[in-house]
């Protein structure tokens, strides 16, 4: 399937590694031209030479703070400056601390409403004039399996994804007069550092090791295994694409069938 990406500028956040680096991949396997950002510059410099090499698409990188609004104000202007407008937007952030009520306090609270609630806000804002006008546009936020089941000690993921949810439908309705489709994705136990630091956090409470956490996690998974972060990128590209042309303001999940809610 052609997914009609060839010369559409892409931004991906959060993308020198995990799922936000295998979303960026397929992208540009698919032709797209790239804007790639994250926090650690000399990681994200590699990240893009990888992605560069392994796939001939040109991939531009910039170093910014989501959770700080004067540098995606920079990451938006360098993007314009390097590649023209955005097409193609996938909101990602790392995942805020962990936690329960008892364990957060005010700046903690704060800090994730920073991280991904008002980066995606402002993300989304940045890039809508240029879709706007032209008619076209594919937004996706990556939250997590949060958004139809809370994850236990998670209380700060659970409370933004789903405010993330609720942004992102609002929007899709709004803007789908201007060819904008924008949608969700929730990942479950996807084989990456945020999954692993998170297991390692569990394996220390229960006084288990780490593969005694990860085994009792995959029972709980329908097919049986963690997913993969390229997986996970299929989906993401696909839903960002232009093949994908009747599908708004819906939230998906890539867990393995792991969240039973209907």
């Amino acid at each position: 399937m052609d997914l009609e990406l060839t010369g559409r500028v892409a931004l991906v956040t959060a993308a020198s590694k995990g799922l936000g680096r295998a979303t960026a991949t397929q992208l540009a396997a698919e032709g797209a031209r790239l804007m790639i950002s994250s926090r650690g510059e000399e990681q994200l410099a590699k990240t893009a030479s990888e992605i560069a090499e392994a796939t001939g698409a040109q991939v531009e990188y910039c170093a910014a703070d989501v959770s700080d609004a004067a540098d995606l104000g920079r990451l938006l202007q360098e993007t314009e400056q390097r590649l023209g407008g955005v097409d193609v937007l996938v909101n990602n952030a790392g995942g805020p601390r962990p936690g329960g009520f008892d364990a957060l306090d005010d700046d903690a609270w704060r800090e994730a409403y920073e991280l991904n609630l008002m980066s995606t806000v402002r993300l989304i804002r940045g890039v809508l004039p240029h879709m706007r006008e032209q008619r076209w546009g594919r937004i996706v936020t990556v939250a997590s399996s949060s958004i139809k089941q809370p994850i236990e000690n998670l209380l700060l993921s659970n409370t933004y994804r789903v405010a993330i949810l609720g942004l992102a439908k609002s929007l899709a309705i709004e803007f789908a007069p201007d060819g904008i489709l924008i949608n969700t994705i929730g990942p479950g136990r996807i084989a990456t550092d945020r999954v692993a630091g998170l297991d390692a956090g569990r394996a220390e409470k229960a006084g288990l090791s780490v593969e005694e956490v990860r085994a009792q996690a995959e029972k709980a998974i329908p097919l049986g295994r963690y997913g993969t972060a390229e997986e996970f990128g299929k989906v993401a590209a696909f839903l960002v694409s232009g093949a994908n042309t009747y599908t708004t303001g819906q939230h998906f999940l890539v867990d393995g069938g792991m969240v039973k809610a209907i």
